[in-house]
């Protein structure tokens, strides 16, 4: 990408997309298309047309979905399956349509197999049943992906796919109800904390193992893989590291400040046993993480304490 190239960043307000936006300011990049959901209705099948035809972007970042935890998925299962379909669809269409020179779609390693060893490569992909909760959205990452292909092998654009494993870092979604289990986990600490409450309950075991990346370690990832990888598939970003859920706990508990007892709540749901991304396909190109999780949680506690915490 030379650094005069017009590029659209989907989903730009984001965390991935600002991780991405940030991670090309630094790299001297200045012609951006941004747009805000107010702005524009990635739903809307014309107004994404339009916006096309009318800026004719060379290179897109394909960061804009509906996400949400595992009740946010569960609840609102027809939303998640539909409002990311047509997302996805408007836009990689019309990157076809409008020469686009190159596109990079950001899935979710939900879109594996419940079931599927570990860790998850890349050639796991439909290979058995998806995880119930969340399987709408997981169905519309995996279409996101066969499109990419497909418009690769039809019409020959060089559209890329890559699989992020679980994200947290700057901009993150701190809902109460709609939001993934770390930046959960810093929302319920810290309010505990002001509270002085004696305990924090967490849903489940505390037994599944996950893997948590910094946001700008994706970006970094990102912006490597769009001047390094032009193939079908998908790749891939994670640490390659992993954490129980009570663990993870413990150290939010650690960095937020806590000082009382934590609870599982085994009565409610686990979501799958273990989640762990295999990296080594990124890894044979050249990449590898940067941030630390306790340092990483550090950063986005912060970032919580400044944009969501009343004054």
């Amino acid at each position: 990408m030379n650094k005069q190239a017009k590029i659209y960043i989907a989903g730009h307000r984001g965390m991935v997309g600002s991780a991405i936006h940030r991670k090309l300011q630094a790299e001297g990049y200045t012609n951006f298309i941004l747009r805000t959901s107010a702005e524009i209705d990635l739903r809307d099948q014309q107004q994404v047309a339009a916006f096309f035809t009318a800026t004719k972007p060379d290179y897109v970042f394909l960061a804009a979905a509906k996400v949400g935890g595992i009740v946010a998925n569960n609840t609102y299962r027809a939303d998640f399956l539909y409002e990311n379909l047509q997302i996805q669809n408007n836009v990689i269409h019309n990157a076809y349509l409008n020469g686009v020179k190159k596109l990079m779609f950001l899935g979710s390693s939900c879109i594996y197999p419940k079931m599927a060893p570990q860790p998850l490569k890349e050639d796991y992909l439909l290979t058995g049943l998806l995880e119930p909760t969340n399987e709408p959205y997981a169905i519309a990452k995996i279409a996101g992906i066969k499109m990419c292909d497909a418009y690769r092998a039809q019409y020959g654009c060089n559209f890329i796919s890559v699989m992020p494993t679980n994200m947290y870092g700057y901009n993150d979604n701190y809902h109460p109800q709609n939001s993934h289990v770390l930046p959960a986990m810093i929302r319920r600490f810290h309010e505990a904390k002001e509270q002085n409450l004696p305990t924090v309950t967490i849903w489940g075991t505390g037994t599944p193992l996950r893997e948590f990346l910094f946001a700008d370690d994706l970006a970094e990832a990102c912006y490597y893989l769009m001047q390094n990888y032009d193939e079908a598939g998908l790749v891939n970003i994670g640490s390659g590291t992993e954490i129980t859920i009570k663990d993870l706990a413990l150290l939010i508990k650690k960095v937020t400040g806590y000082e009382g007892d934590i609870d599982f709540d085994t009565s409610k749901p686990d979501g799958t046993p273990r989640k762990l991304m295999d990296v080594s396909k990124l890894a044979e190109k050249g990449w590898r993480y940067a941030t630390e999780l306790e340092e990483g949680i550090n950063l986005a506690y912060q970032d919580f304490l400044v944009h969501h915490v009343e004054r």
